[in-house]
Formats: structure tokens, C-alpha cells, sequence
């Protein structure tokens, strides 16, 4: 099994993303919302869409290497997805952003998520 490394790859960047949260709140001082405050509220983001989307992108992942079981295959939806997310959270992060680590970030994100749904359909309709 694959998968589960990605999971632990996503977890530490999750654990990571959650104490950058939490070092805008202790700067900040706020401890619930994001006040007026543009880079608390970019490091909130950041963490919120993770949490979005991961999981749905693990589960697929999951499915297609049970399904199909091609090593190859989910290192680069791993791999693709892990450049997707940080590419994602530095544009999000930042206060002044270049919509185009965002942007890139969700098209990478999507696609693994649609490359997964389309193999996963494949086998079932295949």
C-alpha cells in the first residue's frame, strides 16, 4: 500500500499549516475569527482548503490503488497533489499574492481528484 505514506506526508503538512494558524492567532492576539487582520486570515484559508480538499483527494487515491493497484500510478497523483497544495498554500499565504500559485495549485488539485474519479468510473464501467 501507497496511499497511506500520503496520508502522512499530508499530515505533517497539515500539523505544519494548523501551527502557522496558530502563530498568526498568538501574534495577533485574536483568538477566534480573523479580526481585521489579512495575514491571519490567509493563514485560516490556507489551512480551511486544505481540509477541504485533502481528504476527498486521499480517499480517491485510496480507491484507485485498491482498484487498479499501480504503483506508479499513485505516486504521481501523491506526488502531483503535494506540489498542488504547496504551491496553493504559499500563494494563498501571501498578503500581496500571485494568483498563479493559487490558481496552479487548484488545477493540479482538481485534476488529481478528477483523474481519480475518471479511473475509479473506468473500472466500474470498463
Amino acid at each position: 500500500m501507497i496511499t497511506p505514506l500520503y496520508v502522512a506526508l499530508f499530515a505533517l503538512m497539515l500539523i505544519c499549516l494548523s501551527i502557522l494558524t496558530i502563530r498568526s492567532r498568538v501574534r495577533t492576539r485574536i483568538a477566534v475569527g480573523p479580526g481585521d487582520d489579512a495575514g491571519l486570515l490567509r493563514a485560516m484559508r490556507v489551512q480551511a482548503n486544505f481540509c477541504e480538499y485533502i481528504p476527498m483527494a486521499l480517499l480517491a487515491m485510496f480507491f484507485v490503488e485498491t482498484l487498479w493497484g499501480s504503483s506508479a500510478w499513485i505516486h504521481a497523483l501523491g506526488g502531483a497533489l503535494m506540489i498542488g497544495r504547496v504551491s496553493h498554500a504559499f500563494g494563498v499565504s501571501q498578503v500581496r499574492e500571485n494568483l498563479r500559485y493559487r490558481q496552479f495549485g487548484m488545477l493540479v488539485t482538481f485534476t488529481v481528484i478528477g483523474c481519480s474519479a475518471i479511473a475509479i468510473l473506468a473500472v466500474y464501467l470498463g
